[in-house]
This record gives structure tokens, sequence and C-alpha cells, in this order.
């Protein structure tokens, strides 16, 4: 006979301490009861992203409202389910299962971007980490119809960036209408999202990649699957983009890439984008700068309209790309470069990630 599960009265979480900056504190909060639809999870690892950074120090002008002190962020958590509220008798999430919670935590399934299979867009969806208790947390409620269930073979540190990380950049390769064979440019191609666009693009798409990022995340990028990488150091940040568009062109035939994927939070990524495009060509934007909103300074109407250009916005994928993304996972094909820290460390590993010295993505052991 197995013996019950323990779940504490309280448990262990990293809050935003002090919003707007860089901080956070390891404090025991409540341990909360699943409500109707609900499964409460025994988190034992999440994913720290870039979005969490832009949420923490409230530096994303794109979002509402600021961040309060207390706030729980994370959304890139794996656990096992512990508990079920009232209404998941019959479906198929059942207690011991491993599931994952996503940056949209919850949706109402009958809005018009539900209904289209946008519920990344969800008109009343739920944020994790944003006014909605995150995943940085040993323990997290979760909609038992949402939740992402993650298959055998595929370790829950390994999982764990695929939520967001992972989700995001396939549906981003998607939305870029590249085909097998196509060149696509990553920018940013090192980082959390990047390494994990370009293993993908490359060894799960058939797509021919070309990397962009700093000089020391070469060797990350080439192993990801790149077919050539630039040092984005040796290229100048003032004259939009044309010195690194030359290059892109070289590597191409001449004619420029047929998408570029800006994974970077980057406004100079962005400039850089458009001019390596060839004809027809596709700007997926997914990383969000922080500070005051600028537009991209090469997207004139000329360039676009005598390339017949298309700028792209990738927010988030749906449930079906993560149940896709965990399943290029299971065969292989796409492996998180990871670095697993535990709790205490979150605040450090903010820091590193400001300063741009992380290779690929940190996943926080919560035990």
């Amino acid at each position: 006979m197995e013996s019950p599960i323990v779940i504490p009265k309280q448990h262990k979480a990293a809050v935003y301490d002090n919003p707007g900056t860089v901080s956070t504190e390891v404090k025991l909060v409540d341990t909360p009861e699943p409500g109707y639809g609900q499964v409460l999870i025994n988190l034992t690892h999440s994913g720290v992203c870039h979005s969490d950074f832009g949420v923490m120090t409230n530096s994303w002008k794109v979002l509402p409202y600021p961040i309060q002190p207390g706030q729980v962020g994370g959304h890139e958590g794996v656990g096992k389910v512990v508990k079920l509220g009232p209404g998941c008798e019959n479906v198929q999430v059942k207690v011991g299962d491993r599931v994952g919670v996503k940056w949209v935590s919850g949706v109402c399934g009958t809005c018009l971007p539900c209904l289209s299979g946008s519920d990344g867009l969800c008109l009343n969806g739920k944020i994790s980490g944003y006014y909605t208790p995150g995943t940085f947390q040993q323990y997290v409620l979760g909609p038992v119809d949402y939740v992402t269930p993650i298959p055998e073979g595929v370790s829950s540190e390994a999982a764990a960036p695929l939520l967001c990380a992972g989700v995001t950049v396939y549906a981003a390769l998607r939305r870029s209408r590249a085909q097998a064979g196509n060149f696509v440019v990553i920018s940013g191609a090192g980082g959390g999202l990047g390494h994990l666009a370009t293993q993908l693009g490359s060894r799960g798409l058939g797509l021919r990649i070309i990397g962009i990022d700093h000089g020391s995340k070469a060797d990350l990028v080439k192993e990801s699957g790149a077919e050539a990488f630039i040092d984005i150091t040796k290229f100048p940040k003032d004259d939009n983009g044309a010195a690194i568009a030359e290059h892109v062109k070289s590597l191409t035939g001449g004619h420029g890439a047929h998408a570029v994927i800006v994974c970077t939070a980057s406004n100079v990524a962005y400039g850089q984008a458009i001019p390596m495009l060839r004809f027809n060509g596709v700007l997926v934007c997914v990383g969000i700068p922080e500070g005051e909103l600028e537009a991209i300074r090469t997207a004139s109407p000329a360039p676009i309209i005598f390339k017949q250009i298309s700028i792209e916005g990738s927010a988030v994928g749906n449930r079906r790309d993560a149940i896709e993304t965990l399943d290029f996972a299971a065969r292989g094909v796409v492996t998180p470069h990871i670095q697993v820290e535990k709790m205490d460390k979150l605040t450090a590993v903010f820091e590193e990630m400001h300063r741009g010295q992380l290779n690929g993505r940190v996943v926080l052991d919560l035990s």
C-alpha cells in the first residue's frame, strides 16, 4: 500500500522583494488548495527566462501594470501532480503525473483567440509570474485542462526551458514560413531561446541556420547545428545593419536570408535584421527589448515594398505547439543546454543574464 502524499502547509518560494531592481528573496508562503478544475503541482524545476527579468525590473513598458512586492515569478515549471481539485475526476491528468506550467498558465477557452487556436493570446488568460503565482516555488496551482504532460524520457530539468523558450521559438520558426533548405538567421543564437531555435530549425525542420551572437557563444551555436556563426562584436552598431547584411549575403549565395528570427531583446538587432533579408523574406519578432518602445529603424516602407518583406510578431505557441516541442525532445532532436542552480542563486542568475553572460538556459532546482 502506497504511503499518502504529505503536502506541507507552507513551502519555499523566491519572490520579487524589491520590484524595479534585480532582487529576489526566498521565503515561506502558504500552500494553496486546488479549486474547481485545478491541480496542485509539487514543482521540482523551473527555467529562468529573460521575460522574468523584464517583469521583475518593471522594464517592459508594454505591460499595463508594474509588478508588486511579493510576486512569485517564473513560468517554466515542471513537477508532479499531488492533488486534484473538484471537477477533475474524469480527466486524463492524475496524481503522480509529471506536468508543466507555461507562460500562459490558464486560458478561458471561449474568446476568439482561443477558438482560433491562438490560446497563447487569450483575452482572459493568466500569465504565470505576473499577477498570478509563478513557478519559482515548490507548489503551484494549474488548470487541469491546460497543464502540459511531460513525456517519459525527458528529464524535468530539460523539460522546463522547453515550456517557454522551446515552445516560443518553435512557433516562431513556423511563422517564418521557412521551408527545408532555406536560410534562416537566428539573432541571439547562443541564448536561452536562440540555441533551442537553432536546434529545432536545423535538426527538426531541415533549415540552414546562421547564428549571430557574442563570440564567446560560438561553440554552443555550432554544436546546436548552425551552418555558420557570426560574431556580432565584429560589426558596427551604427550602420543600420549594412555591414552584417553584406556578410549574410556572402553566406547565402548573394541573396540574403529567407527569414530572420530575433530572439534577443535588442533594438539594434531588430535594426540589423531587415537588411539581411532577401526578396519575400520574413522578419519574426520574438525578443522584447526593455525600456521605452522603439520602432525598427530600418523598417521604412520602400525596402519593405521593393523586397516584399513581411514582419511577423510571435508571442508564444499554443498547447499543441507545447506538446510537439516536447515530442522533439523525447525523440532526441532538441536537447536544452542548461545550468542548474538552487533557488537562492536566482538574484545572481538575473545579474548574469543582464550582463549577457549566460550560455543556454538556467534551470532552478526547487528542492
